[in-house]
């Protein structure tokens, strides 16, 4: 079967919009929106719930293909070579406190994330890109900053709250990086880290995430030239699983594979 993944790209993009759309109409009353609590620093609200219910009809009234979203269960479709990936809110704690956030959609063929939009409906920059055909901001084709400079580094990251799980040693790998370099900026969106390394914003951004948030953040990164790895240099195989990732200009992609990977979590190499 042929796959016209720049028609299919549209559909995501008007998608995208429209939940959008319904997004903002939530964001504009942030301070009394019903919030539900999934887990410590893990919010829910309605709004990501109504956003994936629109994402979900919209793409599979058009191509039933399987879905995995973050707020119900996974779906499989008519094509078990195709999958959808879909973040209907991106920074949902940014989002309950009136701050940027992203709506991110990608597809999947096998192994390969054949194109993938990041939507900021706040700004309304629409981040998109399909394998191959380069990376774009509202139509706009994007390169990773080109800086090599160590002191002109610009790095984003995520911090958890001392009762998560994750990130074990994250404050201790914080102080290997920032010593030496320009900034350290922390998005609140993975999906918007992504595409601000895609766009020159940041010149790099590492984080413990999953990897329905990144997956198109990381076709934006590498189609604008970019290089991905989890933190000890190593490829797909291993961050879709772990979330543990590196998306940076050549330069910044380097110091922080030096300095993150003799971080605490070396023995996990």
């Amino acid at each position: 079967m042929t796959v016209n993944y720049s028609t299919i790209l549209d559909h995501m993009v008007a998608t995208a919009r429209e939940a959008g759309a319904l997004t903002l109409d939530h964001f504009k009353r942030f301070r009394d929106i019903e919030i539900g609590i999934k887990g410590p620093g893990d919010f829910v609200s309605d709004a990501d719930k109504e956003s994936e219910t629109l994402i979900r009809n919209r793409l599979l009234s058009q191509y039933p293909w399987g879905l995995t979203g973050e707020e119900f269960a996974p779906v499989d479709g008519v094509d078990d070579g195709h999958r959808w990936l879909v973040d209907p809110i991106d920074g949902t704690t940014n989002f309950i406190y009136g701050q940027h956030y992203t709506i991110t959609i990608s597809l999947r063929r096998g192994n390969e994330t054949m194109c993938g939009l990041v939507y900021n409906p706040v700004s309304d920059e629409m981040f998109t890109a399909i394998k191959g055909e380069g990376a774009y901001l509202n139509g706009t084709r994007l390169q990773v900053s080109a800086s090599t400079d160590v002191a002109l580094m610009c790095v984003g990251t995520g911090l958890p709250t001392p009762n998560l799980s994750l990130h074990p040693g994250a404050y201790q790998r914080l102080d290997e990086i920032r010593a030496p370099i320009g900034a350290v900026r922390i998005v609140g969106s993975a999906a918007n880290s992504c595409a601000y390394v895609a766009c020159g914003r940041l010149t790099g951004y590492y984080e413990e995430t999953g990897f329905v948030d990144t997956a198109a953040g990381i076709l934006l990164v590498q189609e604008a030239g970019g290089i991905v790895t989890d933190w000890w240099g190593r490829g797909p195989e291993v961050y879709e699983k772990t979330g543990t990732l590196i998306v940076a200009n050549p330069a910044t992609h380097a110091y922080l594979l030096e300095h993150l990977r003799v971080a605490p979590l070396k023995d996990a190499a």
